[in-house]
């Protein structure tokens, strides 16, 4: 009897990744294609549907070898309905996800938060590396996340679980963040956060390099702060030193709520390496629970842009598995 396959969608404002993924988790065949946003994005279903259908007669093989889809999207999402209620960037009010995608495709679908599967792609197949009790954080022009405890995604009462960027780390006289709120994480440990602070202290700090990065058409990047912070330059030391602390902070706090056994860090600002990571790393050790320091390892997202097709064929999986018990 031939292997049965998922198929992981990651949806995005330019783009929609896929991927066919075996029920061990061995990549069968990746693509993307455009996401068509025009009309308030209702061409988006019929799109996935044919793009499936295109890629398995590509391949040789029949919608039969399908157990179902894992769609992963931006927005706030009723999960028991995979119901869009609002998609800025797609153009999706009051959506029906699930039910549409079922219709063009005849395939079970599951649809979640597009960081949510991130995290547990990560956990199936990536620097997670299985763990069962994990945190996923996104550094990039946000702040991301998803929490997995015993094995599953926190959802909450409503599905807002995870949205660690709009934890408050400034409780008054923050920046105002795109939320709504002030004083918001994502607001400092985000690429936007990194260049707001940067472009805040050159006035402090007269002699820093940076102020040649300002004067560029673009202002300074969170690439130039890092760049900088190789050079010695005291303004961009002071930036990801107080990156550091707020985040260390806010995480070891997670860390004393939930206990994970992995802290995976994804996202570009991630791609910084250890001159982000250590002032983190030394902040939560100092903050966490000495047990809850010992349990967590911090690692890096290895899977990149692949993660949210890989967690979306792991809720299918989930979904299948669950529905034939």
């Amino acid at each position: 009897m031939n292997e049965k396959w998922y198929v992981g969608v990651d949806l995005g404002g330019t783009t929609i990744k896929m991927a066919f993924i075996s029920d061990y988790g061995d990549l069968i065949k990746k693509w993307e294609i455009p996401t068509d946003i025009s009309e308030k994005g209702k061409n988006i279903t019929t799109d996935i549907a044919k793009s499936i259908d295109s890629v398995l007669e590509e391949l040789g093989e029949k919608k039969s070898r399908l157990n179902g889809i894992g769609m992963g999207a931006p927005g706030f999402i009723d999960l028991s309905r995979g119901f869009i209620y609002h998609a800025v960037n797609i153009g999706w009010v009051n959506f029906p996800l699930k039910e549409r995608l079922e219709m063009e495709t005849g395939l079970p679908v599951v649809v979640d938060n597009d960081a949510n599967l991130a995290a547990v792609g990560e956990m199936w197949r990536g620097a997670g590396d299985g763990a069962k009790d994990l945190l996923c954080v996104t550094l990039g022009t946000g702040v991301g996340g998803g929490i997995v405890a015993n094995g599953k995604i926190l959802h909450g009462t409503n599905g807002m679980a995870g949205e660690i960027g709009h934890i408050t780390a400034i409780p008054e006289g923050g920046a105002p963040c795109n939320c709504g709120k002030t004083g918001c994480i994502e607001t400092i440990a985000s690429a936007t956060g990194i260049c707001r602070l940067a472009r805040e202290g050159l006035e402090k700090y007269p002699d820093s390099i940076l102020h040649k990065e300002q004067e560029k058409e673009d202002g300074i990047t969170s690439k130039d702060v890092f760049d900088a912070a190789d050079k010695k330059d005291e303004l961009a030391l002071y930036v990801l030193e107080l990156v550091g602390y707020h985040l260390g902070f806010m995480i070891a706090n997670l860390g004393n709520a939930i206990n994970p056994g992995k802290i995976v860090f994804g996202g570009g600002v991630s791609k910084a390496g250890n001159k982000i990571l250590q002032p983190v790393k030394q902040n939560f050790d100092k903050f966490a629970l000495p047990r809850v320091k010992e349990g967590a390892e911090f690692a890096i997202a290895s899977l990149g842009n692949d993660a949210g097709v890989y967690g979306g064929a792991w809720m299918a999986k989930k979904l299948h598995e669950e529905t034939i018990l």
